[in-house]
């Protein structure tokens, strides 16, 4: 994933990654509902048809491969991505432009690559935080509960899951989510220092 343009502004950027089934979603949204951190979901450009119920603007923005095209030959993204051949996904510098612009914090619920990319960009003006499980074991538990995997996706998962996992010490820092009340109070003070510091 090619680093892109630096948004315009020197605001703040938090970044959340992680391997699937390490709960990175959830903590992502137990941040959003807290209004003292004043944090705004960036929303992601992608190029995939909206599906049943997603809003233009809130969910994604749904470009079609002509303007996602456009914008990337304008520097427009932050960092791009093109998950399979006609599938891409990117972070507009107007959407993080917009959210400093609002006063509130662009918070990124990216993939590792995606993570790593960010921060390349941001470098000390943002966080970027690892979320693992206690163990490759309780990671397999937990995709196996949730039952949306056969044997062989599970095991192609869990293979890119150890290979990401590997990436762990590039980020600013580790949270690992083994019980949930602590790993959601833990990122609560994560970020909250970090934007402290940031603001002084």
């Amino acid at each position: 994933m090619p680093a892109g343009t630096k948004p315009q502004g020197d605001g703040l950027a938090i970044i959340f990654s992680a391997p699937s089934g390490a709960g990175k979603t959830t903590i992502v949204r137990h941040l959003m509902d807290q209004p003292n951190l004043a944090l705004g979901f960036s929303v992601s450009a992608t190029t995939r048809p909206p599906r049943a119920g997603e809003k233009d603007g809130v969910d994604y923005h749904f470009l079609s491969h002509e303007e996602f095209s456009m914008k990337l030959s304008e520097g427009a993204f932050v960092e791009h991505e093109e998950v399979y051949e006609g599938l891409s996904y990117g972070t507009l510098c107007s959407e993080v432009e917009r959210l400093w612009r609002d006063g509130r914090t662009p918070l990124f619920d990216v993939d590792v690559v995606g993570g790593q990319t960010l921060k390349s960009v941001f470098g000390d003006s943002a966080l970027s935080i690892f979320v693992m499980p206690p163990s490759l074991g309780a990671l397999e538990d937990r995709l196996r509960g949730r039952g949306t995997e056969n044997e062989e996706s599970l095991k192609e998962r869990l293979a890119k899951s150890e290979r990401e996992m590997q990436s762990a010490s590039a980020f600013d820092l580790r949270l690992v989510n083994d019980q949930l009340d602590l790993a959601l109070a833990e990122a609560s003070d994560m970020v909250g220092d970090f934007l402290d510091q940031g603001f002084h």
